[in-house]
């Protein structure tokens, strides 16, 4: 399984990459990007399976993201997990209009995400 985490937060993607790691009995390769634009570069190349992707990045914000993937069909089954800061319902609206079903809101508990990665395997 392949699983992109795009934030511009290194320490987000730092604490993302130990998370995975410490799951032994799951076979996760992990790659990141530390704007939209660079994930969206990652996501067309690499075919990840699992995307966690952040709202407020540089060069492309995280809806802009999900709405350039809206008008260019993935053919793979990627599902994507907004990460983010910004816990407003009219955030998770947008989101959830744009496609994601799942959104977490920083800070986040390291079972969630587990559990998460776990679920969406």
């Amino acid at each position: 399984m392949k699983v992109l985490i795009v934030d511009d937060e290194a320490i987000i993607r730092e604490l993302m990459l130990q998370i995975v790691d410490e799951i032994e009995d799951m076979n996760i390769e992990t790659l990141e990007a530390s704007d939209g634009l660079e994930g969206l570069e990652l996501i067309k190349k690499e075919k990840p399976d699992i995307v966690f992707l952040d709202i407020m990045m540089p060069k492309l914000n995280g809806f802009e993201v999900c709405r350039i993937l809206q008008n260019e069909p993935p053919t793979w089954n990627m599902k994507v997990v907004m990460l983010t800061a910004k816990g407003q319902e009219i955030d998770k609206q947008t989101a959830k209009e744009l496609g994601v079903k799942w959104y977490v809101t920083k800070p986040f508990k390291i079972d969630d995400i587990i559990k998460l990665l776990r679920e969406l395997s």
